[in-house]
Formats: C-alpha cells, sequence, structure tokens
C-alpha cells in the first residue's frame, strides 16, 4: 500500500511541476535601438505585450548595427531597428525572417540657438552639413554604427564630404548620450526626433534643420531564424511582431507623447 502511494506521490509532483513549467514566465531577448528606449517608447509599449503573452521580455538597447550583430549570432530572439538597407541585407544573409514594418519618425538637424555655421537658411540635409564642414563647427557623432550614424554618413555622402578633424567628434554612443555631450559642447548633431522630444526639458539645443526627404526614419521588426537558431524563442518573437503591428499595439504607438509634446514621437506604418 505504501509502495502504491509513493507512486502516486510521485506522479503527483510531476503533474505539478509540469503545471508549473507550462504556466511559467517565458523569456523573450530583443535586441533594438537606443532611441526606441531613451524615447521612453519601450516603457509603454512593452508592459501590454508581457502581461497579453505571459512573457518577459530582456530589451538589449545598442546601435541598429550592433542589435542586427546580436540577432546574426543568434543572441537574441527578435530585433527591432532602423536601417533598411542593413535590415534587408539580415534577411538576405538568412538571420532573420518575417520583417515588418512598425513605425516611422525623422531625423533632425540640432544645434545651438546662435547658429554660428548658419545652417537655418540650407536648402537640404546635404547643403546643412556642408556649412558645419565649412564652417569647422563642432558637430558630435553617434559613431557606432547605429541606424542614426548610418543615416548621417549617408547625408555626408551625399554631401560629397568625409568628415573629420578635430571640430568633428565620433561618441561612439546611444541616442541620449550624444544629445547630452552636445548640449553641453553647445554642438551640431542628427538626432532621431523621438529621442529629441523626450530630452527637450533637459536641453537647450534647437531644431535647425528637418523635412528633407533623406531624413525619413523607418522602423522594423525582425524574428531571428529558427532554421539557423533553433534555440531562438521564435513563437514568442512572431507574438510579438504581431502584437507591434496589431490595431492595439499601434495605437499605443501613435498616442505615445501627443499628451505631453502635442505630437507623437512615432507614426505608425500599419495602422493609421
Amino acid at each position: 500500500m505504501k509502495h502504491y502511494i509513493r507512486i502516486s506521490l510521485l506522479i503527483l509532483l510531476t503533474l505539478l511541476l509540469v503545471a508549473n513549467i507550462g504556466f511559467a514566465q517565458e523569456r523573450l531577448k530583443m535586441s533594438t535601438t537606443t532611441s526606441t528606449e531613451n524615447s521612453g517608447l519601450l516603457s509603454v509599449l512593452l508592459p501590454p505585450f508581457e502581461e497579453k503573452f505571459n512573457v518577459k521580455v530582456d530589451v538589449v538597447a545598442v546601435g541598429t548595427g550592433k542589435a542586427l550583430a546580436l540577432g546574426a549570432n543568434g543572441d537574441v530572439d527578435v530585433v527591432f531597428v532602423h536601417a533598411r538597407a542593413a535590415e534587408d541585407k539580415f534577411v538576405a544573409e538568412e538571420n532573420g525572417v518575417n520583417r515588418r514594418d512598425v513605425m516611422y519618425n525623422d531625423f533632425i538637424i540640432l544645434g545651438p540657438e546662435a547658429d554660428p555655421a548658419g545652417v537655418k537658411e540650407a536648402k537640404s540635409a546635404a547643403e546643412v552639413l556642408k556649412k558645419i564642414a565649412d564652417a569647422q563647427a563642432e558637430f558630435i557623432s553617434r559613431g557606432d554604427d547605429s541606424g542614426t550614424h548610418q543615416k548621417e554618413l549617408e547625408v555626408w555622402q551625399s554631401a560629397g564630404i568625409k568628415p573629420e578633424g578635430k571640430w568633428y567628434m565620433e561618441a561612439g554612443q546611444g541616442m541620449g548620450a550624444v544629445l547630452t555631450i552636445a548640449n553641453d559642447k553647445q554642438a551640431y548633431t542628427l538626432s532621431d526626433r523621438g529621442t529629441y522630444l523626450a530630452f527637450t526639458e533637459k536641453m537647450d539645443l534647437k531644431v535647425l534643420f528637418q523635412g528633407d526627404p533623406i531624413l525619413y526614419n523607418p522602423y522594423g521588426v525582425i524574428a531571428v531564424n529558427p532554421a539557423k537558431f533553433p534555440h531562438a524563442n521564435y513563437l514568442k518573437a512572431m507574438a510579438f511582431i504581431g502584437w507591434v503591428t496589431s490595431p492595439e499595439g499601434q495605437a499605443i504607438i501613435k498616442e505615445y507623447g501627443t499628451d505631453k509634446f502635442g505630437e507623437p514621437l512615432f507614426y505608425p506604418l500599419v495602422i493609421k
């Protein structure tokens, strides 16, 4: 009789263990840009997803280049970035699957109100950077292979300029840190609008140029390829992709920032 009781208890404990595993909170590793974190968007976008899908998202906020490299090494399950050419290359090399558009904002060129390089009257982003280079006015670059850094280099290239010299500083840091450095030095810099808006109360820098089509800034989300990385949490990665492109997720993106800044920090690309 005792033998059967022991077996029954063992079976019961096993069933309880299986049940606990079944309801245990899963982890989803996501590499993303510093702009999604510095802007505060993730603080409102992730909690409803985590609650709905019983998952904890572990965020690694770095530049887009590093975020994609983490995905290419199979170190994360999903990437949420903003450099379309690099994203397409990531998918073409079979590191990721099921890329989806999520949102957009734009890049802006910031500087001191005095505008020593006289960029306010420029007609294009390329002309702005040419004026800064000609004046050798201080410019703070991300210098970190982020989506913002890649865009900055694209604009320099369109201006036919290779930036170098004491006036050009590569910080190698995230957007928030670069804004702080640029503000302290009263220097020029390129920023995504979302992070700039989130930092406006901490800065004196002004938006001196905006609106050039080259400064368009779309964001995409990509699941790490489970065929290449079988350990990746593909199901939860696809749940996240579905969430941020769903009406509920897109509504959060559309509303974020409107109460404080009178405009959203990002605009949804799926649900208008």
